[in-house]
């Protein structure tokens, strides 16, 4: 689920960017993109809790140190694309 999640994201924050740049309102892309961010890592943290419960210690063991990094990355990075078009939007107004 969270591949499905992680996916949606990056189209909706594409299409988040692309709106701005277009001149056309893009703040609901926006909520969406970020929306699903928390989603994709819910549905991750989901997935994990699954492991534990079912004692699948060697999965924890393979999957979570290089998910950890690749998520707290990705995570910013969602957000810093995401905000881009506000802050440049700002920068615009206050000139």
């Amino acid at each position: 689920m969270w591949l499905l999640f992680g996916i949606l994201t990056i189209l909706v924050t594409a299409l988040n960017v692309i709106l701005y740049f277009i001149g056309k309102e893009y703040r609901l892309a926006m909520a969406a993109a970020l929306s699903l961010t928390a989603l994709t890592l819910c549905a991750e943290y989901s997935q994990i809790a699954s492991w534990v419960k079912a004692e699948d210690w060697a999965a924890l063991a393979d999957v979570v140190p290089g998910m950890e990094r690749a998520f707290w990355f990705l995570t910013i990075v969602s957000i810093g694309l995401n905000l881009t078009p506000l802050l440049l939007e700002y920068r615009k107004n206050r000139s």
